[in-house]
């Protein structure tokens, strides 16, 4: 199917969210049924040995693909129906050439170091990013001779440089991995500054690849190929199932890339199943909506976070304003502000889990972009593993709360944050209350 069909009368350019419901299906090879159909199977007939030894010559590189062919089926650890037409519909929004589908979104990133990383080679990171990523880069890919370098979310391009110089790593980058927003505080990374550092930072002879991972924001509202990425990830889990019920990671980017990682998810088995991957496929269909919905509601929430005696601080794009370092970056990359909010709570970590333990409608979970909210705590929680000292150095605080706002009834989830809230300052109980005059007596 061509990348961008147009209908013959109009020659309109079909949009992402229109081309979602079919791209990459026939109906006509599957007994015309209107959905593809999961395709629970672990292995493919072939119809003579010569196919059969035809698709594995392709699949290991033993010769060239002709012009158009794709991949025969062989084994689903190789491809699958499914997955190949999810992969197909998951390059739309982003405008890629490309896609691979992953177990999870940390496959996919760790799958995706490990292609393009040696001993002795530097990852640069933006920090914070994912709790899971920094530990993958700060003790797990150390194991193998690769070591972090990170700079803060925010950084200007010459104080990276200035970081990598100082570092002895130049020339030793063999990729530049980001996340922006920044989970959890909504700090932006510059995609364009950063893809030209890894360009100037490359290994001779060698490609150091920029990969965003665009979970946060989510691909209706930022596109990071348009901005000089080479590749971005996704945890698929958060807005591309966007309903609470799958785990699964993506890559997209060039053919000549994606085609590397696939290769290594080959050895590592880490796709995902065909029946997650028709989870995707459903989701995909709403994404805009819902993306849309929780937006919107996003923009409310965050407004009256804002304005409440209980909140020290509020973290989210929205309210970006010129004048504000990240206002013009902002503008530039982002479509739209989404719907991750950070605040933090006057007083301390007590006073923000009071305000957790009091929800009733928004739930107290990680993970974020399902259709319900949910609040969690950073600090003791996704980025628990990073020592208090660099969590605080990096904007992660034990008031800050983090809230992925979903699409149900925003006054509902406003009256809820209200009442929360109002404990956030409450009295404790007389135990308490009796423990903390004592103290301050003795202290007197």
């Amino acid at each position: 199917m061509p990348r961008n069909p147009s209908t013959p009368r109009t020659r309109r350019t079909l949009a992402p969210a229109t081309r979602m419901m079919g791209y990459g299906y026939d109906p006509a090879l599957s007994e015309g049924a209107l959905k593809c159909p999961v395709f629970l199977t672990s292995t493919f007939v072939f119809r003579t040995a010569e196919q059969g030894k035809d698709f594995f010559a392709l699949a290991y590189g033993l010769r060239p693909p002709r012009d158009g062919e794709k991949q025969g089926l062989i084994y689903s650890r190789l491809n699958n129906p499914d997955l190949e037409i999810l992969e197909d519909r998951l390059t739309l929004w982003d405008d890629a050439e490309a896609g691979a589908v992953f177990a999870s979104g940390m496959a996919a990133i760790s799958t995706t170091l490990l292609e393009f990383a040696q001993p002795g080679d530097f990852v640069l990171t933006s920090s914070p990013i994912y709790g899971g990523t920094d530990h993958l880069t700060e003790k797990v890919l150390p194991k193998f001779g690769i070591r972090p370098l990170k700079f803060l979310a925010g950084s200007s391009p010459a104080e990276i440089q200035a970081l990598i110089d100082r570092s002895k790593a130049r020339g030793k980058i063999a990729a530049v991995l980001v996340e922006t927003p920044a989970n959890p505080t909504n700090r932006l990374v510059d995609i364009a500054a950063c893809a030209e550092i890894a360009k100037r930072n490359a290994p001779k002879g060698r490609i150091a690849p920029l990969i965003v991972d665009n979970t946060y924001l989510g691909p209706v509202f930022q596109q990071p190929l348009h901005h000089g990425a080479d590749l971005v990830v996704y945890s698929a889990t958060k807005f591309l199932g966007g309903h609470s019920d799958l785990i699964a990671g993506a890559v997209l980017g060039s053919r000549e890339l994606v085609g590397r990682v696939k290769a290594l998810r080959t050895f590592f088995g880490c796709m995902c199943g065909p029946w997650t991957g028709w989870l995707l496929m459903r989701s995909l269909e709403t994404l805009k909506l819902r993306m849309t919905q929780s937006q919107e509601n996003a923009r409310q929430v965050a407004d009256f976070l804002a304005a409440h005696p209980a909140v020290d601080r509020v973290h989210y794009l929205g309210h970006l304003r010129e004048g504000d370092p990240q206002w013009g970056l902002y503008q530039r990359q982002c479509k739209g502000p989404g719907s991750m909010i950070s605040f933090e709570v006057k007083g301390g970590e007590a006073e923000a889990f009071r305000v957790l333990n009091a929800l009733r409608v928004i739930h107290l979970a990680v993970s974020l972009g399902g259709t319900e909210s949910l609040a969690s705590h950073p600090a003791s929680m996704t980025h628990a593993d990073i020592p208090a000292d660099r969590q605080l150095q990096v904007g992660i605080t034990p008031t800050l709360v983090r809230l992925s706002v979903g699409v149900e009834d925003a006054g509902d989830l406003i009256a809820d944050l209200g009442q929360a809230l109002s404990k956030a300052s409450a009295k404790r109980g007389p135990a308490a209350a009796a423990k903390s005059k004592r103290g301050k007596r003795r202290a007197r």
